[in-house]
Formats: structure tokens, C-alpha cells, sequence
């Protein structure tokens, strides 16, 4: 084989070594599989897409589930794919959730499509966007019906598979439909004897009675005897309403909120390690 090829040859197979990896997770000092992960509402880029990609690259997370992702939605958004942009800028695939997708008035323009979405440094193995209820905010007076949005997808850590979920739940104060919609996501986790993490915009305090069910079988990892936690509203945060949910399966090592006011939201960042590893 001629020396140029085989050069060629070692060049792309180092290559591949070297994105394997980015996508391997950290390890930790005692040998245990690490993961650094982040929920946020991005409140659709609140118009500076680019400041949402730097409070994100900051934190340098493993995983990142967000919430109010705009694809090609309007105006308001420049009708940009935020979920694809964002995976372009930090490096990360991607899989989009929409709850809401309307055509066009442009008949040759993609749909217009609202939801959430999952950035990850490792491969996304497999990936469904559940229904649940919902009480859609496009109709007045619209009845609570079956919309997707419920996200999931699995990765593997070190070779072991980990379930991830994404969730957006109802804003109002009546909690009637976050009650329904924590009943229908339970039912679709199902047994946590997988490792599974929850993120998302959950709309309710830690100790409102709808989220309990919950709690119960996913926990809350958020260190309250440290810090509130505080993400909403994000110029002064007074409410601990984003969370990161864990199988008993992980072990939290650290935990904070970045400062920088991207959103209407804060950020919240944990390190978790796997347990058992």
C-alpha cells in the first residue's frame, strides 16, 4: 500500500478513535461512570439563540433536556430549527419532540413545530415522543386531549443503558392536568430497574401534592439543605419548578444553577454518578 494511503488510512482511523472518545462519559475518581447533565426552558432563544449555545457550552454537560424549543415556529424565533442549531453550535446530536406542529402558510415551507428536545455528547440509541394530556395553549378554551411531548431516549454510559426523559407540564394553577399527566408518565416509565433520569419544566413547587406520585419513584436529587435551588424567574428566582429527576440507580456529586439570565428560566446543572460502577 503506498505510504500516502496508509497515511491516510492511520489519520482516519486516530479520527475515529478520537470521536469514540468524546462520546465515552467522564470517570470518576474511583472509576465510576459520570454524567454531567443540564434541564432548561430556553423560552424559544428568548432571541439570542447564540447566548442560549454559551450558557449551555459553560456548564459542559454530558446531556441536555430542553424545554419551549422553536422549529421553525415564527417570527418571534427568526422560524429557525433552534433544536438543530444548538446541536451545530455545541457539538452534540439531537432528537426534537414536538408537541405542536402546524403547517405553513408557505405551502413549500416545513411545518411549523414547538416542543422539547434532548442534546447529547453520546450517541442517542433509540428515541420515541410519547402523549400525554395536554391542555393545548394555541385554542382558546381548548378541552385537555392526548398531544405529544412526553420525550424519551436511551444512551449508553460505559455499557450500560440509561433511560432519559423530558417533560413540559401543564402551567395552570388548577392542578388538574399535571395530576393526569404525572399519572400517564408513570404509567410509560414504568419499573425503574433501568437507570432512568427525568428533566423538565415541571410547573409546580417540590412539595405540590400532583408531583409526589413522582417523587416517589423517581427521586429528587436538588440539595435543599444547601441551596433552594431557585430557577424562576430568572432576574430574581423566588421558585424551584425545573428538576432533575434519578432512579435510585445514580448518586449525585454536585449540583448548582448558572447565573446567567439566558431565559425566563435558570438552568440546573448536576453531576451524577452511577452507582455500583
Amino acid at each position: 500500500m503506498p505510504v500516502a494511503r496508509i497515511r491516510r488510512a492511520f489519520i482516519g482511523l486516530a479520527a475515529g478513535w478520537l470521536t469514540a472518545a468524546c462520546h465515552l462519559p467522564r470517570v470518576g475518581a474511583r472509576g465510576d461512570a459520570t454524567l454531567r447533565v443540564m434541564t432548561f426552558n430556553i423560552q424559544y432563544g428568548g432571541g439570542d439563540l447564540a447566548r442560549i449555545a454559551n450558557t449551555i457550552r459553560a456548564a459542559d454537560p454530558d446531556v441536555v433536556a430542553l424545554q419551549e424549543v422553536d422549529v421553525h415556529w415564527s417570527a418571534r424565533s427568526g422560524f429557525t430549527d433552534q433544536a438543530t442549531e444548538l446541536a451545530r453550535l455545541l457539538g452534540l446530536a439531537v432528537r426534537f419532540a414536538p408537541i405542536y406542529r402546524v403547517p405553513s402558510a408557505d405551502s413549500s415551507a416545513p411545518p411549523r413545530e414547538f416542543g422539547v428536545a434532548l442534546l447529547c455528547r453520546m450517541p442517542i440509541i433509540a428515541f420515541t415522543n410519547h402523549a400525554i394530556l395536554r391542555h393545548s395553549t394555541l385554542t382558546a378554551d381548548a378541552r385537555p386531549e392526548p398531544m405529544p411531548g412526553f420525550l424519551e431516549a436511551s444512551i449508553s454510559v460505559r455499557g450500560t443503558p440509561v433511560r432519559l426523559f423530558n417533560t413540559h407540564l401543564d402551567y395552570r394553577g388548577d392542578p388538574t392536568v399535571r395530576r393526569q399527566q404525572v399519572r400517564e408518565m408513570l404509567a410509560i416509565i414504568g419499573t425503574t430497574e433501568q437507570p432512568a433520569l427525568l428533566f423538565g419544566d415541571l410547573n409546580a413547587l417540590p412539595n405540590a401534592p400532583e408531583l409526589q406520585p413522582l417523587f416517589s419513584r423517581l427521586h429528587d436529587l436538588w440539595p435543599t439543605a444547601q441551596d433552594p435551588g431557585f430557577t424562576f424567574p430568572a432576574s430574581s428566582p423566588v421558585r424551584r419548578i425545573d428538576f432533575i429527576l434519578a432512579s435510585p440507580h445514580f448518586a449525585r456529586d454536585s449540583a448548582f444553577v448558572p447565573l446567567p439570565e439566558a431565559s425566563d428560566h435558570r438552568p440546573v446543572v448536576m453531576t451524577l454518578r452511577l452507582r455500583g460502577r
